[in-house]
């Protein structure tokens, strides 16, 4: 057997051991004949797509098909919701004066988080006028940007964003990056538009009142609001999406519940952390739990689902059992 078979088939592990033992072959044979002849490893996208198609297939084993099209669903609620705040911040940066922002700023604005949201807002165009593809790589690099500028702002003593505020953020784009290949340039264009609509309200709320904004530690008193509007938002699509029997919403709330927890990463320290504090240890200790419980319940909802499915094929089963005595 050549390397590159043996290694193929390692990765087909993914799947269920019935899904390949009825067409391992096939799958390996296909992935072989695409391949060159003096390849000895698989490729990066053929790894990927090796195990994307394997959870496709043991969610589908456990009854839980839904949940890769209600991970779309929340990457789109998940890119509309980073994209408005980026917008709003992005403003906030720009109409708040380093002379009324009363600390230590970046040039003409309030602190470096300009770059991070201008990143954000540029994925946003991306998203509407190039495939899919591109726009999950500029949604990778606004996510680069927005991690790596916490080390950065510390090297340099530069301002940045705080971390409440950075860490929803980073959590929000890594569900971004699980956007549908395929959507209407009508419904691509959702985000800018909402982008654009949190930055008016950044220029009506904050120009001229730059005080009263950094007082509230920069997204303290906004982020548990936008939390808010995104749990009903997830809870409204559930329910309409459940009356027609599509489940999808129902895996979109649980799978949104740990980037909801995260925009109220604020008042959950703030009683410990302080205002304006960065506590790594609490508000890390924080961000862990909340992954945690939003882990917990999607695990514990797969379970249940999984029971139920297995619970309903047996039941098939047996309804399609002949009676030993008259044969029906």
């Amino acid at each position: 057997m050549r390397d590159l078979e043996r290694r193929y088939r390692q990765l087909l592990r993914a799947y269920p051991a019935g899904y390949r033992q009825a067409r391992g072959g096939e799958i390996v044979g296909t992935y072989l004949d695409l391949a060159d002849s003096d390849r000895h490893w698989p490729s990066i996208f053929d790894v990927v797509d090796v195990l994307a198609g394997g959870v496709r297939e043991r969610l589908r084993a456990a009854g839980a098909a839904d949940l890769i099209p209600g991970i779309r669903l929340a990457a789109v609620l998940s890119l509309i919701t980073a994209t408005a705040l980026a917008g709003f911040w992005g403003t906030a940066e720009v109409v708040t004066t380093s002379a009324s922002w009363g600390a230590p700023a970046f040039g003409s604005f309030a602190t470096t988080g300009v770059v991070v949201w201008g990143c954000w807002l540029l994925a946003a165009v991306v998203h509407v006028i190039a495939p899919a593809r591109w726009a999950r790589v500029a949604i990778g690099l606004a996510l680069f940007l927005t991690a790596a500028v916490v080390p950065i702002a510390a090297l340099f003593e530069l301002p940045r964003p705080y971390l409440f505020v950075l860490v929803p953020q980073v959590t929000l784009g890594l569900l971004a990056l699980a956007i549908p290949s395929h959507t209407a340039r009508r419904h691509r264009l959702t985000p800018i538009a909402v982008a654009s609509a949190a930055a008016l309200i950044a220029a009506g709320v904050l120009s001229g009142k730059s005080s009263w904004f950094y007082r509230f530690n920069y997204g303290g008193a906004f982020l548990p609001e936008v939390g808010a509007v995104l749990l009903l938002t997830a809870m409204l699509a559930a329910i309409v999406l459940s009356r027609r029997g599509d489940a999808r919403g129902l895996w979109a709330l649980l799978v949104l519940l740990t980037p909801i927890g995260l925009l109220g990463l604020y008042p959950l320290t703030e009683n410990i952390v302080g205002a304006g504090q960065a506590d790594f240890r609490v508000i890390t200790g924080t961000t862990a739990a909340i992954f945690l419980l939003g882990g917990t319940t999607l695990a514990a909802a797969l379970a249940i689902r999984a029971r139920s499915g297995a619970t309903a094929n047996t039941l098939a089963v047996r309804l399609h059992e002949r009676c030993p005595n008259c044969g029906k």
